[in-house]
């Protein structure tokens, strides 16, 4: 859809509110203007699909105006002339970040309730009834993880991008070794030399470790002992004392047996990922992924045979060749298991992954509402709340990733990852630093994308850790 602006530049704040409406990019054309007067401020969109054009306005006194508040009007305007041509108002409104509960957890931050919070979400961003209860409940979460913070503390992330096959709908900087294990070693050797002068740093500077996670690709793509190794340098690197949380991404189950799990839960970690992603056999085929569900329960028993009471296991709704009654039957099935964590995802076609060329036998976007909405009922009917979510451009159905827990066992990287509350200092190859600057700003810095790259510039990405720590 063609986008003109009339009287402003703001340009990426329509249009991202335009992609997230309009996810199909119909054939159309688009307006939105803003008219200042001595008193007024006026935001007007006007959209024509086919043979239909919507008009709506939103004004602001001119003695008010901030560029929060243009942005706000223009993007309302635009909202309340899409949904006169929509055939249903989006759960998530006019909102088109990726981060919805930034607006209820600064609210609820500043002093306000629940209930206020809410009626923010509608009245402002006509948010849907329990998108509005979704957002404020993880708000609520994050209010609790602020509360376990001190001022010096910074997250670490360890990125190990290797997997031994690539699923069809991945778009991550990860590199599919097959048997070809050769950079394994070279990678091995630049993050040791990474982790122990990033852990120097940190010392130097004042800085505490809260919390550790191990991502990726799929960490455990890692051998018993290049696992172990690894774990080795960061107990011997960093100062644990402080840690609150460690977590190790597992991923996939056929990375993993009793051995290396034992292994990972004695040297600290405390939560591990099993992600089956779906528990349909056939679904896995069309994704690309060799194991069986029947490989997700023996990988999740070994887990808790070796002492891990975290797990969180993710679902993916959406996927190729799955459909209500597959992803109803996957969802039951995992948590039947009752792990501390159940994420839901929704698909989403990304550049890089084979399913966005592809697109062969995917849900409708009507299917995918029937798999959320499902998983939102049934997850809060087993005493799961949900604790982080996050929404990405060109997902199935527009909605949402949620993290959903129990017994108070939220995933506390997640949290301060996603709301930014604090600095994350990220590890290896494809890793983004998040860096929370005195004067209240964030700046971020990229580690190399691929493996090959981070192994021959180890030496300017320490050199990059001394000027990010010294921004600090």
């Amino acid at each position: 859809m063609n986008l003109t602006l009339i009287g402003h530049e703001d340009r990426y704040a329509v249009e991202q509110l335009q992609m997230a409406l309009f996810p199909d990019n119909p054939a159309g054309q688009a307006e939105s203007s803003l008219h200042r007067s001595k008193t007024w401020l006026t935001a007007t969109a006007k959209i024509t699909l086919g043979e239909k054009t919507a008009v709506a306005s939103r004004r602001l006194k001119a003695c008010d105006e901030t560029v929060r508040l243009r942005r706000r009007a223009l993007q309302q305007s635009y909202y309340l002339a899409a949904i006169q041509l929509l055939p249903k108002a989006p759960a998530w409104g006019a909102l088109a970040g990726v981060r919805p509960t930034k607006i209820t957890t600064k609210h609820l931050l500043e002093g306000g309730t629940p209930k206020s919070a809410e009626k923010l979400m509608k009245d402002v961003y006509y948010v849907t009834e329990d998108r509005r209860k979704l957002s404020v409940d993880c708000s609520l979460s994050t209010v609790n993880a602020v509360k376990l913070m001190e001022p010096e503390d910074i997250s670490v992330y360890v990125g190990i991008p290797f997997c031994p096959t690539r699923c069809t709908y991945c778009s991550f900087v990860s590199r599919t070794i097959g048997k070809k294990t050769e950079l394994l070693e070279p990678y091995l050797s630049a993050l040791e030399k990474e982790i122990r002068v990033t852990a120097e740093l940190m010392k130097k500077s004042g800085k505490h470790l809260r919390t550790l996670y191990i991502g990726g690709g799929t960490p455990t793509t890692l051998s018993t002992p290049q696992m172990v190794r690894l774990l080795d340098t960061l107990r011997t690197s960093f100062d644990f004392s402080r840690c609150i949380e460690f977590t190790v991404e597992g991923g996939r189950p056929d990375t993993l047996d009793a051995e290396k799990l034992r292994a990972i839960r004695e040297h600290g970690a405390d939560r591990m990922s099993i992600n089956p992603q779906t528990m349909e056999d056939h679904v896995l085929h069309a994704c690309g992924r060799p194991h069986k569900a029947e490989d997700v329960v023996r990988a999740y028993q070994e887990a808790v045979d070796a002492g891990f009471t975290a797990i969180n296991m993710d679902l993916i709704a959406g996927l190729p060749q799955d459909d209500f009654d597959g992803f109803r039957r996957s969802l039951d099935t995992v948590a039947a298991l009752s792990p501390a964590n159940i994420t839901v995802h929704t698909l989403a076609l990304k550049k890089g992954a084979d399913l966005f060329e592809k697109r062969e036998g995917l849900s409708t976007a009507e299917e995918v509402t029937r798999m959320v909405d499902y998983a939102n009922a049934t997850l809060r009917g087993l005493n799961y709340k949900p604790y982080y979510l996050y929404r990405q451009k060109y997902m199935s159905g527009s909605f949402e990733n949620v993290g959903w827990s129990r017994d108070g066992l939220d995933c506390l990287y997640n949290i301060y990852m996603m709301e930014e509350l604090h600095t994350i200092v990220s590890l290896g190859g494809g890793g983004m630093n998040k860096v929370n600057l005195p004067d209240g700003t964030l700046q971020r810095f990229h580690n190399p994308k691929f493996p090959e790259q981070y192994i021959e510039m180890i030496d300017s990405v320490c050199q990059q850790k001394e000027e990010l720590f010294a921004l600090m």
